[in-house]
């Protein structure tokens, strides 16, 4: 099977906000408590903190983390999580049906954020609170002293602000499962309140509006429009989530899924540009993909779970090597829509839905771990226009193409990143590309990731029966790249001056 490429430097698709690498930690089943958090362990810190977790999650170089919810969020009461420990009450978690400790809070995670190397991105409760307390966490966090808020945190000892830019306005209050579940028009009413009020106590904080939950949502569409009707002016960005499964295991279809998540942020951008439109405004919104990932293998095991137990194991899905694929071509998708999509966060980092996996005895990596990893430390830069030639079959999506694609160049170090996936399940790929321009550059490493068996996954006792190799076969002769892409494979070729 054949296939190629065709960019033009001079043609970009958009800059990499390097924030699209993110990731998502809620007080979810063993995402904190067992997690990143785990007192008491030999592997942890003085802190609680899971050393072997932090050097896992600095290798793939997150950026920014979302905290602590989720759908947690939508009942949480921050004054719980800070302050002395011993203070600290236990809740029934309605969310989850779990109990929380509240011994891991906003202060420990603002610790951990220094230890991994990232930045917060902190969620707000606007199901069950409201602007107010939202106004009052900001002052928590953001204002030196000499206020109520502020001399509390002074107390709790941290004398210094934690200076938190981001903030995400409450979380999927489309959804009827949500606490404090609200309409279009009610949601994005508070939202614009809400904003007002934080942006009078600290201007220079970004804010991020709940959009649809998914695309199947009924009321997608309506609900992007009203709320950017009533709160456009006050808000950053707006939120897109999905996640994606394969319960009935058609393997093709799952891996066209990444079509549809191209169709729903176009959709979104075009919702965003009409009210933008319709008020006349020279401002733009941008998206937040600030959930994103494949979910399903573990929603049968946990409908076994018992209720109101401390750090249940939920939604641990074991992820295999088409897990892997679908996140590539996941990753691809979002970096091909650089130009709007500024912040993402692949959901979650630890134990529930995540790349990492624990146990009280070490950390493993998962098959979604290394597309990851890959297109986080290498896929910074601006986004070339990538066009694709390349055959095609039908899926519930429609007619889509066999390769994905996408080429990153790097101004910094002058390289040239080209991420592919081979989706063909039985065919190899040859692949070229007219890379005249870069004709001075050469194949420094072609990196491939496959496997036989597409339902492979690694474990605590085989942690890598899914795992990358420096094996891929590429040239550059004359200003042509040609490229092996093995059948069903994820490959990352690197070319450098």
């Amino acid at each position: 099977m054949k296939a190629s490429i065709c960019i033009d430097k001079h043609f970009t698709a958009g800059t990499v906000d390097p924030r699209i690498f993110g990731s998502f930690v809620e007080h979810l089943g063993r995402a904190v408590y067992g997690g990143i958090y785990d007192p008491g362990n030999p592997l942890s810190d003085e802190n609680g903190f899971r050393k072997d977790v932090l050097e896992l999650i600095r290798q793939i170089d997150v950026p920014v983390v979302r905290y602590p919810g989720g759908n947690f969020v939508s009942a949480y009461h921050w004054e719980d999580g800070v302050g002395p420990k011993a203070l600290r009450p236990n809740r029934l978690e309605p969310a989850w049906t779990a109990i929380e400790t509240n011994e891991f809070g906003l202060n420990e995670f603002m610790d951990w954020t220094k230890a991994a190397h990232t930045s917060p991105m902190m969620a707000v409760n606007l199901g069950t609170r409201g602007a107010e307390d939202a106004k009052n966490l900001l002052e928590y966090c953001n204002i030196a002293g000499g206020t109520l808020y502020s001399d509390m945190r002074r107390s709790h000892g941290y004398e210094a602000p934690h200076n938190i830019r981001l903030w995400c306005l409450g979380n999927e209050m489309d959804g009827p499962w949500q606490m404090g579940h609200k309409t279009a028009g009610e949601y994005g009413r508070l939202a614009a309140e809400t904003g007002r009020l934080m942006k009078m106590v600290d201007p220079g904080i970004e804010l991020v509006a709940c959009g649809s939950s998914n695309r199947k949502m009924p009321s997608f569409g309506y609900w992007e429009d009203q709320v950017l009707e009533e709160c456009y002016d006050q808000v950053d960005y707006l939120s897109l989530h999905t996640y994606y499964g394969n319960p009935q295991d058609q393997s093709p279809d799952f891996l066209a899924c990444s079509a549809d998540m191209d169709a729903f942020i176009s959709s979104v951008v075009s919702i965003c540009d009409s009210v933008k439109a319709r008020k006349r405004s020279k401002k733009q919104i941008c998206l937040s993909f600030d959930e994103w990932n494949v979910w399903y293998h573990s929603k049968e095991q946990d409908k076994q779970l018992p209720r109101w137990i401390q750090a249940p194991p939920q939604l641990e899905d074991i992820y295999n090597f088409e897990d892997a694929l679908l996140t590539g071509s996941m990753l691809i998708t979002l970096l091909r829509h650089a130009d709007r999509v500024k912040i993402a966060c692949l959901a979650q980092l630890v134990n529930v839905i995540a790349p990492i996996m624990t146990d009280q005895n070490g950390a493993w990596v998962q098959s979604i771990f290394y597309p990851y990893m890959h297109v986080s430390r290498l896929g910074r830069g601006t986004v070339l226009q990538t066009l694709i030639q390349s055959p095609r079959y039908e899926s519930q999506y429609g007619d889509v193409q066999f390769l994905d694609a996408v080429a990153v160049e790097n101004g910094e170090n002058g390289s040239l990143t080209i991420f592919a996936v081979n989706k063909n399940l039985s065919e190899d790929m040859d692949l070229t590309a007219d890379l005249r321009q870069y004709s001075n550059y050469h194949v420094h490493r072609h990196i491939v990731m496959t496997h036989q068996d597409l339902k492979a996954a690694n474990t605590r006792e085989q942690p890598h029966q899914v795992f990358p190799e420096n094996s891929g076969v590429s040239s550059l002769s004359n200003g042509i790249l040609t490229s092996r892409l093995p059948s069903k494979s994820w490959n990352v070729i690197i070319l450098k001056h």
